[in-house]
């Protein structure tokens, strides 16, 4: 029986991940989103929204009890620490519940798992996955889609931008990298070529 393979799926922030994951979609791999994972750990009545409540205070809820993202955002992407401490409290939370999503999704033997996760270098996830494929673009494009799609500010975008590794360290370290400077379907036919040359798809 043939093994499954994690891909982890990351890069700097709005270089166009979603796009790279879309094309596995379409190809029926299945999808892990850290970032869908990271909102379901701070729903309400989870431990982790309680922990955020205790460390950061109430003032970090909307009316409904739901936790402010953006409010919460604006403060950590502005204070180092306390961008460590909120990763500190959340992580390990994050971590253990992909790694029971993976376990879930390799019963049914699939040939590759895709993990799409932002921030694989910095908090260390390399052991989780058996790839690692780097989505690019240029600073340029990364500014403008980041500031266009968070309604942030040339300031604000930077901020974000910089509280990562840069995008360049994070190629360096990759074993496959995908630059979506260009259209979708540049982006697709690197994206095929790489799942091509590791046996997970036949091109006739």
């Amino acid at each position: 029986m043939k093994v499954t393979k994690v891909l982890g799926l990351t890069g700097g922030i709005a270089t166009g991940k979603s796009t790279v994951t879309n094309i596995f979609k379409k190809f029926n791999f299945p999808v892990i989103s850290a970032d869908e994972v990271a909102r379901e750990v701070v729903e309400p009545g989870t431990n982790g929204l309680a922990q955020i409540v205790e460390t950061f205070g109430e003032q970090f809820l909307n009316s409904d009890g739901t936790l402010n993202r953006s409010k919460l955002g604006k403060l950590v992407f502005s204070d180092h620490d306390k961008l460590d401490k909120l990763n500190d409290l959340l992580q390990p939370v994050i971590h253990h519940e992909i790694g029971r999503q993976i376990t879930k999704l390799k019963e049914n033997h699939p040939a590759l798992i895709v993990l799409e996760i932002p921030l694989l270098f910095e908090q260390h996830n390399e052991e989780m996955v058996d790839y690692v494929m780097v989505v690019s673009t240029s600073d340029h494009d990364q500014l403008k889609r980041l500031k266009q799609r968070n309604g942030l500010s040339n300031e604000e975008a930077s901020q974000r931008i910089n509280s990562q590794i840069p995008l360049k360290d994070k190629i360096n370290l990759a074993d496959i990298v995908i630059d979506n400077s260009g259209s979708v379907e540049e982006t697709r036919k690197q994206v095929v070529e790489w799942l091509a040359n590791h046996n997970f798809i036949i091109i006739s």
